[in-house]
């Protein structure tokens, strides 16, 4: 089993035809990913790496049966890219078609990010980023960026702030022989589209997963909100890990969500969060898999 991407899966890859959107996509389908579509306006009629390209994302849906997006588009017109995946209707009239969208894209103003999250509300899609390497059901499909190699099919669920710290941390688990179920770089950016807590309620109710690793970082507060989930809701092991130990505080460290501000955001403060409930904090990567089997046998 698995969240969000599957054998179901068909992508669309918005941005198909620039230099990052034809190279990955190529790693996509060498990977296993059934890519049916490529949308870039005024473009329509191309094929890259065998792939048809489509002016729109309507013409792409219509024509392919596509589901998924993945947006490549560069950050100006990006905005109107997610919109135009969110808007495209099921032709059968039975709501959205676009599920789910993952947004690789960076440098989206924030303002218009905010504006994207609310009206995501009112919608059936489900968005990861923007600023996301995307996600991985190990042996099923990628979509992104994320190397697939060193992913192994299994039991655990990975959810990242950090896009490298991903990689790390799937590396080390694949390297303890602990496999994964699915694996997802959120974002690191102020305002992304689906939370820690909703990915975790997704792993909770996945019974292909036994246990969850949680990458957080520095800034903001979505960590502390999903340690309380934690305690409510899961009742599946989680181990987490919290990149920025050593930030100075009103210093952007890469992410720009990860900025400590006014006392809030601090490592300390997510740390202390996710230990009151009884959720092991590894200090490095290196510790996560062997912190995972003594939870998974206990």
């Amino acid at each position: 089993m698995s969240i969000l991407v599957d054998k179901k899966t068909k992508v669309c890859v918005q941005g198909i035809t620039g230099r990052d959107g034809a190279f990955h996509t190529k790693e996509m389908i060498d990977y296993g990913t059934n890519v049916v579509a490529g949308v870039t306006p005024g473009k329509g009629g191309q094929n890259v790496n065998n792939i048809p390209v489509f002016n729109t994302v309507m013409e792409a849906v219509k024509e392919t049966d596509a589901n998924t997006s993945v947006v490549y588009v560069p950050a100006r017109f990006a905005t109107d890219a997610i919109y135009e995946a969110i808007d495209v209707g099921d032709p059968e009239g039975s709501g959205t078609k676009i599920k789910l969208i993952v947004v690789v894209t960076e440098g989206i103003p924030t303002l218009e990010m905010l504006k994207i999250y609310n009206y995501l509300k009112c919608t059936n899609t489900r968005l990861i980023g923007p600023n996301s390497p995307g996600i991985v059901t190990p042996d099923v499909a990628k979509v992104g960026i994320i190397p697939g190699w060193i992913h192994m099919p299994g039991r655990i669920g990975v959810i990242s702030r950090s896009g490298t710290l991903t990689y790390e941390v799937v590396d080390q688990l694949t390297r303890a022989g602990l496999g994964q179920s699915t694996c997802i770089g959120m974002g690191g950016d102020p305002i992304v589209g689906m939370s820690f807590i909703d990915l975790l309620s997704l792993f909770e109710a996945d019974t292909g997963t036994d246990a969850v690793v949680l990458v957080g970082e520095i800034g903001g507060t979505d960590e502390e909100d999903a340690a309380l989930f934690i305690k409510e809701q899961m009742s599946k092991p989680v181990v987490a890990f919290i990149a920025g130990r050593t930030a100075p505080p009103d210093k952007r460290m890469g992410h720009a969500g990860a900025i400590i501000s006014g006392g809030m955001g601090t490592a300390e403060s997510k740390v202390k969060a996710f230990e009151s409930v009884g959720v092991p904090v590894a200090t490095s990567p290196m510790e996560i898999p062997e912190l995972v089997k003594s939870h998974i046998n206990q």
